[in-house]
Protein backbone atom coordinates (compact mmCIF):
# COMPACT_ATOMS: atom_id res chain seq x y z
CA UNK A 1 0.00 0.00 0.00
CA UNK A 2 1.74 3.49 -1.05
CA UNK A 3 1.76 6.58 0.85
CA UNK A 4 -0.56 8.09 -1.61
CA UNK A 5 -3.29 5.87 -0.66
CA UNK A 6 -3.03 6.30 3.17
CA UNK A 7 -3.69 9.35 2.70
CA UNK A 8 -6.42 9.14 1.23
CA UNK A 9 -7.91 6.68 3.74
CA UNK A 10 -7.55 9.93 6.26
CA UNK A 11 -10.97 10.63 4.28
CA UNK A 12 -12.06 7.35 3.94
CA UNK A 13 -11.77 6.82 7.57
CA UNK A 14 -14.31 9.07 9.31
CA UNK A 15 -16.95 6.93 7.36
CA UNK A 16 -15.48 3.28 9.45
CA UNK A 17 -16.78 1.71 12.63
CA UNK A 18 -14.23 2.92 15.90
CA UNK A 19 -12.65 5.98 14.28
CA UNK A 20 -10.80 7.06 17.63
CA UNK A 21 -8.79 10.43 17.11
CA UNK A 22 -6.74 12.21 19.68
CA UNK A 23 -6.46 16.15 19.19
CA UNK A 24 -3.12 16.86 22.12
CA UNK A 25 -1.32 19.94 22.72
CA UNK A 26 1.93 20.82 24.66
CA UNK A 27 2.31 24.51 25.81
CA UNK A 28 5.46 25.88 27.20
CA UNK A 29 5.67 28.83 29.81
CA UNK A 30 5.77 31.09 26.54
CA UNK A 31 3.21 29.65 24.93
CA UNK A 32 4.39 28.10 22.57
CA UNK A 33 3.94 24.15 22.12
CA UNK A 34 3.42 21.15 20.16
CA UNK A 35 -0.30 20.31 18.19
CA UNK A 36 -0.54 16.44 17.54
CA UNK A 37 -3.77 14.87 15.89
CA UNK A 38 -3.79 11.48 16.11
CA UNK A 39 -5.94 8.37 14.65
CA UNK A 40 -5.70 5.17 15.69
CA UNK A 41 -6.84 3.17 13.13
CA UNK A 42 -5.85 -0.21 14.63
CA UNK A 43 -9.28 -1.61 14.24
CA UNK A 44 -9.66 0.19 10.44
CA UNK A 45 -6.81 -2.55 9.96
CA UNK A 46 -8.70 -5.61 10.95
CA UNK A 47 -11.60 -4.26 8.91
CA UNK A 48 -9.64 -3.99 5.77
CA UNK A 49 -7.05 -7.51 6.00
CA UNK A 50 -10.91 -9.65 6.78
CA UNK A 51 -11.65 -7.85 3.30
CA UNK A 52 -8.19 -8.46 1.13
CA UNK A 53 -6.23 -11.16 2.65
CA UNK A 54 -3.36 -9.54 0.32
CA UNK A 55 -2.60 -7.47 2.93
CA UNK A 56 -0.37 -9.69 5.16
CA UNK A 57 2.18 -10.07 2.39
CA UNK A 58 2.72 -5.72 2.38
CA UNK A 59 5.80 -4.32 4.05
CA UNK A 60 5.55 -2.60 7.34
CA UNK A 61 5.87 1.39 7.12
CA UNK A 62 7.16 3.69 8.89
CA UNK A 63 7.67 7.10 7.06
CA UNK A 64 7.19 11.29 7.38
CA UNK A 65 6.02 13.92 5.06
CA UNK A 66 7.10 16.74 5.32
CA UNK A 67 4.18 19.00 3.82
CA UNK A 68 6.65 22.23 3.57
CA UNK A 69 9.14 20.26 1.56
CA UNK A 70 6.46 18.64 -0.48
CA UNK A 71 5.10 21.81 -1.23
CA UNK A 72 8.19 23.44 -2.38
CA UNK A 73 8.76 20.29 -4.32
CA UNK A 74 5.46 20.69 -6.06
CA UNK A 75 5.40 24.37 -6.41
CA UNK A 76 5.22 24.60 -9.97
CA UNK A 77 2.07 22.08 -10.04
CA UNK A 78 0.65 24.00 -7.62
CA UNK A 79 0.92 27.20 -8.88
CA UNK A 80 -1.67 25.78 -11.83
CA UNK A 81 -4.28 25.00 -9.26
CA UNK A 82 -7.15 27.25 -8.31
CA UNK A 83 -6.77 29.72 -5.81
CA UNK A 84 -8.74 28.22 -3.40
CA UNK A 85 -7.18 25.28 -3.72
CA UNK A 86 -3.70 27.08 -3.18
CA UNK A 87 -4.47 28.37 -0.13
CA UNK A 88 -6.49 24.81 1.45
CA UNK A 89 -2.63 23.37 0.48
CA UNK A 90 -0.63 26.14 1.77
CA UNK A 91 -2.56 25.62 5.14
CA UNK A 92 -0.71 22.13 5.55
CA UNK A 93 2.54 23.67 5.47
CA UNK A 94 3.48 24.11 9.05
CA UNK A 95 2.51 20.17 9.56
CA UNK A 96 4.15 16.99 8.78
CA UNK A 97 2.72 13.44 9.27
CA UNK A 98 3.83 10.03 10.34
CA UNK A 99 2.15 7.26 9.24
CA UNK A 100 3.02 3.45 10.59
CA UNK A 101 1.31 0.60 9.64
CA UNK A 102 2.17 -3.24 10.08
CA UNK A 103 -0.42 -5.19 8.10
CA UNK A 104 0.92 -8.04 10.35
CA UNK A 105 1.05 -6.69 13.69
CA UNK A 106 -2.88 -5.28 12.62
CA UNK A 107 -1.74 -1.83 13.51
CA UNK A 108 -2.47 1.51 11.47
CA UNK A 109 -1.48 4.89 13.21
CA UNK A 110 -1.26 8.51 11.75
CA UNK A 111 0.40 10.99 13.34
CA UNK A 112 -0.18 14.98 12.35
CA UNK A 113 2.00 17.44 14.22
CA UNK A 114 3.11 20.81 14.24
CA UNK A 115 5.72 23.09 16.74
CA UNK A 116 4.49 26.50 17.25
CA UNK A 117 5.21 30.07 18.62
CA UNK A 118 1.12 30.76 18.99
CA UNK A 119 -1.05 28.09 18.86
CA UNK A 120 -3.38 30.53 16.66
CA UNK A 121 -0.99 29.02 14.11
CA UNK A 122 -2.20 25.66 13.55
CA UNK A 123 -5.79 26.64 13.50
CA UNK A 124 -8.26 24.35 12.13
CA UNK A 125 -5.97 21.65 12.52
CA UNK A 126 -8.47 18.59 12.13
CA UNK A 127 -9.76 20.20 8.95
CA UNK A 128 -6.13 20.36 7.33
CA UNK A 129 -5.75 16.62 9.06
CA UNK A 130 -8.45 15.94 6.78
CA UNK A 131 -7.47 17.92 3.45
CA UNK A 132 -3.79 16.05 4.35
CA UNK A 133 -6.09 12.88 2.81
CA UNK A 134 -7.04 14.68 -0.27
CA UNK A 135 -4.39 15.56 -1.94
CA UNK A 136 -5.01 15.05 -5.64
CA UNK A 137 -2.72 13.23 -8.00
CA UNK A 138 -1.43 16.44 -9.29
CA UNK A 139 0.64 17.36 -6.28
CA UNK A 140 0.84 14.22 -4.04
CA UNK A 141 3.58 12.24 -3.18
CA UNK A 142 2.51 9.61 -6.25
CA UNK A 143 -0.31 9.72 -8.97
CA UNK A 144 -2.84 7.37 -7.54
CA UNK A 145 -4.55 9.19 -4.57
CA UNK A 146 -8.20 8.72 -5.52
CA UNK A 147 -9.50 11.56 -3.19
CA UNK A 148 -10.35 15.32 -3.64
CA UNK A 149 -10.71 17.91 -0.88
CA UNK A 150 -13.98 19.60 -0.21
CA UNK A 151 -14.63 22.95 1.70
CA UNK A 152 -14.94 22.61 5.46
CA UNK A 153 -17.71 24.05 6.70
CA UNK A 154 -16.82 24.50 10.06
CA UNK A 155 -12.98 26.10 11.35
CA UNK A 156 -11.60 25.57 14.37
CA UNK A 157 -10.15 28.71 16.69
CA UNK A 158 -7.52 28.15 19.03
CA UNK A 159 -6.36 31.02 21.32
CA UNK A 160 -4.10 31.48 24.26
CA UNK A 161 -4.47 34.86 25.96
CA UNK A 162 -2.69 35.32 29.96
CA UNK A 163 -4.27 32.42 31.63
CA UNK A 164 -7.14 31.49 29.45
CA UNK A 165 -7.09 29.21 26.63
CA UNK A 166 -10.16 29.24 23.99
CA UNK A 167 -11.30 26.40 21.48
CA UNK A 168 -13.72 28.05 19.32
CA UNK A 169 -15.91 26.66 16.44
CA UNK A 170 -16.89 28.83 13.88
CA UNK A 171 -19.66 27.37 11.38
CA UNK A 172 -18.46 28.94 7.89
CA UNK A 173 -21.38 27.49 5.87
CA UNK A 174 -24.65 26.63 7.20
CA UNK A 175 -26.33 25.47 4.23
CA UNK A 176 -23.85 23.03 3.63
CA UNK A 177 -23.35 21.99 7.18
CA UNK A 178 -27.09 21.39 7.36
CA UNK A 179 -26.95 18.92 4.43
CA UNK A 180 -23.96 17.54 6.24
CA UNK A 181 -25.86 16.57 8.83
CA UNK A 182 -28.44 15.19 6.54
CA UNK A 183 -25.89 12.86 5.23
CA UNK A 184 -24.94 11.44 8.57
CA UNK A 185 -27.76 9.81 9.18
CA UNK A 186 -26.64 7.20 7.15
CA UNK A 187 -23.41 6.72 8.82
CA UNK A 188 -25.12 6.92 12.41
CA UNK A 189 -24.62 3.11 13.17
CA UNK A 190 -20.69 3.16 11.59
CA UNK A 191 -19.62 6.49 14.05
CA UNK A 192 -21.38 5.59 16.95
CA UNK A 193 -18.64 3.84 18.52
CA UNK A 194 -16.04 6.55 17.97
CA UNK A 195 -14.27 9.21 19.79
CA UNK A 196 -12.91 12.14 20.17
CA UNK A 197 -10.16 12.81 22.73
CA UNK A 198 -8.90 16.48 23.78
CA UNK A 199 -5.76 16.29 25.89
CA UNK A 200 -3.90 19.31 26.29
CA UNK A 201 -1.20 19.99 28.35
CA UNK A 202 -0.52 23.07 30.13
CA UNK A 203 2.57 24.88 32.48
CA UNK A 204 -0.07 25.38 35.49
CA UNK A 205 -2.58 23.92 36.84
CA UNK A 206 -6.14 24.12 35.33
CA UNK A 207 -8.34 26.60 37.82
CA UNK A 208 -11.98 25.45 35.81
CA UNK A 209 -12.97 23.98 32.85
CA UNK A 210 -16.15 25.09 31.26
CA UNK A 211 -17.36 21.51 29.95
CA UNK A 212 -18.44 18.21 32.68
CA UNK A 213 -16.37 15.04 32.29
CA UNK A 214 -13.13 16.43 31.66
CA UNK A 215 -10.46 14.43 34.16
CA UNK A 216 -6.81 15.74 35.35
CA UNK A 217 -3.70 14.35 36.03
CA UNK A 218 -2.46 14.60 39.57
CA UNK A 219 -0.33 17.56 39.22
CA UNK A 220 -3.84 19.12 37.66
CA UNK A 221 -1.83 20.48 34.26
CA UNK A 222 -2.95 18.29 32.42
CA UNK A 223 -6.78 17.67 31.04
CA UNK A 224 -8.38 14.88 29.04
CA UNK A 225 -11.52 15.34 27.66
CA UNK A 226 -13.45 12.39 25.48
CA UNK A 227 -16.38 12.86 23.39
CA UNK A 228 -18.14 10.61 20.79
CA UNK A 229 -17.37 11.85 17.52
CA UNK A 230 -20.63 11.40 16.13
CA UNK A 231 -21.83 13.97 18.88
CA UNK A 232 -19.26 16.31 18.07
CA UNK A 233 -20.17 15.94 14.02
CA UNK A 234 -23.52 17.06 14.80
CA UNK A 235 -23.16 19.62 17.45
CA UNK A 236 -19.59 21.22 17.31
CA UNK A 237 -20.38 24.24 19.00
CA UNK A 238 -20.49 21.85 22.26
CA UNK A 239 -16.87 21.32 21.89
CA UNK A 240 -16.72 25.20 22.25
CA UNK A 241 -13.51 24.91 25.21
CA UNK A 242 -12.36 27.24 27.83
CA UNK A 243 -9.68 26.37 30.34
CA UNK A 244 -8.60 28.59 32.77
CA UNK A 245 -5.51 28.32 34.73
CA UNK A 246 -4.29 29.39 38.02
CA UNK A 247 -1.81 32.60 38.17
Amino acid sequence: MNFSKLLGILVFSTLLPSCNFTEEIYFNEDGSGKLNIHFDGNEMMAMLASMDSTLSTEKAIDSTLVFRDLLEEKKDSIAQLPPEEQAKLKKLEPFSIRMVVDHVKGTMNFDMYSEFKKVSEVNDAFNAFQEAGSLGPSIGPDSTSPMKSKTPTTQVNYALRGNTFTRKIIIVDQTMFEQELDSLQGAEMFLSGSTYTFKYHFPKRVKRVNVEGATFSMDGKTMVYEVNFLDMMKNPKSMDLKVELEN
